[in-house]
């Protein structure tokens, strides 16, 4: 075969990709009906939303500033990581602390409790691993396992259970671990830039998402290499994403003042949340048990709440509180399986303090 036969192959086959790609893109723009979810159908019969969401109790016991909390499966424990240096586990009802665990690195970033037996928490930063701690063990102080692969800090770890956990990272990459051998089984590396969070679906054991630094967040299944869905539409850094509980949609928090709200079945963004007096970036999202809120914290000591039944563009929040003196820099509702679920907010601080709303 000659090479004017080749380069004609290549282009046909060029152009049969483009030619692709079209169609792929159409499809997107047929199931992309709706600019925001105030537009569906039913969604003008959404009944308003209750009453003011009440600051309740603060978590005292830190003394440096709060980067990172998450709730236990039980809707009642919270671990909470800060630049003290230590891990804290707190019944968020009597507000006691029931463990202090002291980190070999002050410099932390992300933490997370194991959501079906409660019985492990793991932490991460700047020391660019994983340590895994289990609070039923005789010395709950010293790490289980530390999973060390990733050449960057540690931004985010979520439990899948008590045998598997999912990291991101500044070397932006996601990880899939193996507790028991503390090796990676899988390693994710379709982002750009620094993979800044990451969500589990709450339907599907083998799905996340994730969230970076190159502005677009990433759906992945374990079970392959490749992300199966990339969704772009940020004009910055993102940095927190949290899955919707019916497991289709999910939330983001950028640098651009803006949450968004993206659906995998639509393949597209159906909400978008701002206004002109927002000016900073967001730290943190999550959902009420409903979906019906999507909580974000910002870097201008406040918390919000947007209804994402209705329009967010250029339109005034549910919900907004400002009782920290800093940087909110962490937030979570208490979602779950039991009686409890979905009854508190738990938001973190600079300011040393966590403080529980409902």
């Amino acid at each position: 075969m000659s090479a004017e036969d080749i380069g004609e192959k290549v282009k046909a086959k060029k152009a049969e990709l483009k030619a692709l790609k079209s169609k792929l893109e159409g499809m997107k723009g047929e199931k992309h009906d709706l600019e925001h979810l105030g537009e569906a159908e039913g969604a003008s019969g959404a009944k308003d939303l209750g009453a003011k969401i009440q600051w309740r109790k603060t978590l005292k016991g830190h003394f440096g500033k709060v980067y990172a909390m998450h709730w236990a499966g039980d809707s009642q424990s919270v671990v909470s990581a800060s630049q003290d240096g230590k891990l804290i586990i707190w019944n968020a009802e009597t507000t006691m602390k029931t463990s202090a665990i002291p980190l070999r690195s002050s410099w932390v970033m992300t933490c997370a409790f194991e959501r079906k037996a409660n019985m492990h928490v793991a932490c991460g930063g700047l020391d660019n691993l994983c340590s895994v701690y289990n609070l039923e063990s005789q010395a709950p102080m010293r790490a289980k396992c530390e999973l060390s692969a990733h050449d960057g800090y540690l931004s985010c770890v979520r439990f899948i259970d008590d045998k598997s956990i999912v990291t991101s990272s500044g070397d932006s990459t996601c990880i899939l671990w193996d507790m028991a051998s503390g090796e990676a089984v899988s390693t994710f590396t379709d982002h750009t830039g620094d993979a800044m969070s990451l969500s589990l679906s709450p339907t599907d054991p083998n799905m996340f998402v994730s969230a970076s630094c190159d502005a677009t967040t990433k759906v992945w299944d374990t079970r392959q290499a490749n992300a199966t869905h990339t969704f772009a539409g940020h004009e910055s850094d993102i940095n927190s994403v949290a899955f919707m509980p019916n497991g289709y949609s999910f939330g983001t928090g950028s640098d651009d003042s803006s949450c968004r709200l993206f659906d995998i079945r639509a393949y597209g963004q159906v909400n978008l949340f701002q206004n002109e007096k927002i000016l900073c970036g967001i730290t943190s999202v999550d959902f009420s048990k409903s979906g019906r809120v999507l909580f974000a914290g910002y870097d201008d000591y406040k918390w919000i709440g947007w209804d994402t039944c209705k329009k967010g563009e250029g339109v005034n929040p549910m919900y907004e509180e400002q009782k920290h003196d800093n940087r909110v820099s962490c937030l979570g509702v208490n979602n779950g399986d039991n009686q409890y679920a979905g009854t508190a907010l738990c938001t973190g601080s600079w300011d040393t303090f966590l403080k529980i709303w409902s």
